[in-house]
């Protein structure tokens, strides 16, 4: 199926460039347009108008989100929450405005409530608020749910909501305070391994288990969701696998030849001990996400070494 011209928002973010290596290769350079926050201020409703006067979208990919981790959620809510419903609320009116075909919206994971039983089905969206610390942010982007289906009443606009795991891969943010647990430790191994640490201490016991999926498999399945999915039904994007923090350090130290030592600090908290989303809505769809942890990692850790220099001092953005 030809979709027409599609545009990709976030083009330059994490996800974004994983779904950039997909749709060129799926639909060709004359198809798709990658823009930025460099081209176009998604908060400001004059840019947003702009954006698809001058791009004429005929599918939009609508990945741009302000992010960040957990400390800046917690010290720039308003931020967060500001930001990324302005981005949502902006785009889902232009897009039913110009009446383009079709728009794909994700959202994450940590707009389920915050007590979700796991494994975590779609079904669960609803019922309850979602963790403390990111609320703003989660909130903020689970109106796109809201908005998904008001167009779709209203306007008769087509649009798809789907909920991606805990993503990884090449691309992810590695600037410290900043990253998830796997860039995160990704970096912390490569650095103790360039200066010649005897080991890494970690927190916890090392026994919450989450569901951690790579991110170009997530970016396969967006074609999907262009042509053949037209429901207001959102769709969890994830492996539905169980791997403990212990066993993500493990492979990562393995991957990353770390020769060093691998001590738990179990005074520390772990956490959730239990995360895992629920997959069979997705399967049923013919889609899955089939690369290994061991894979995921192994490209990650090879990418990252490669994309970023070797000081004395470790590795540094």
């Amino acid at each position: 199926m030809n979709p027409g011209r599609v545009v990709v928002t976030g083009a330059t973010g994490f996800l974004g460039r994983h779904t950039m290596q997909v749709l060129l290769e799926r639909y060709g350079p004359d198809q798709v347009v990658g823009l930025g926050s460099q081209d176009y201020d998604l908060t400001d409703a004059r840019a947003v108008r702009r954006m698809f006067e001058e791009r004429n979208p005929e599918v939009l990919v609508h990945l741009a989100g302000y992010v960040g981790g957990i400390g800046a959620n917690r010290t720039y809510p308003a931020d967060f929450f500001h930001r990324n419903l302005l981005m949502m609320a902006l785009t889902f009116q232009a897009a039913a405005e110009f009446r383009i075909r079709k728009m794909v919206y994700p959202m994450g994971g940590c707009s389920y409530p915050a007590a979700a039983v796991s494994p975590i089905g779609e079904d669960q969206m609803w019922q309850g608020y979602p963790q403390a610390e990111s609320a703003a942010y989660s909130v903020a982007k689970k109106m796109g749910l809201v908005a998904s289906e008001a167009y779709r009443q209203q306007y008769g606009f087509h649009s798809v909501v789907i909920v991606p795991g805990n993503m990884y891969g090449e691309f992810d943010n590695f600037r410290t305070n900043q990253s998830h647990v796997v860039p995160a430790l990704i970096r912390r191994f490569l650095e103790a391994k360039c200066n010649g640490a005897s080991e890494i201490v970690c927190w916890g016991t090392g026994k919450p288990v989450r569901d951690f999926v790579y991110a170009g498999d997530v970016a396969r399945t967006i074609p999907f969701f262009i042509e053949s999915y037209d429901s207001t039904e959102p769709v969890n994007i994830s492996t539905g696998t169980t791997t403990s923090i212990r066993e993500l350090a493990e492979t990562i130290q393995r991957f990353s030849g770390f020769p060093g030592k691998l001590v738990w600090d179990t005074s520390k908290p772990d956490g959730q001990m239990i995360k895992i989303f629920d997959v069979p809505y997705m399967k049923s769809l013919g889609l899955s996400c089939p690369t290994t942890l061991c894979e995921g990692i192994e490209r990650t850790i090879q990418w990252f070494a490669s994309n970023f220099e070797t000081q004395s001092n470790g590795l540094r953005v």
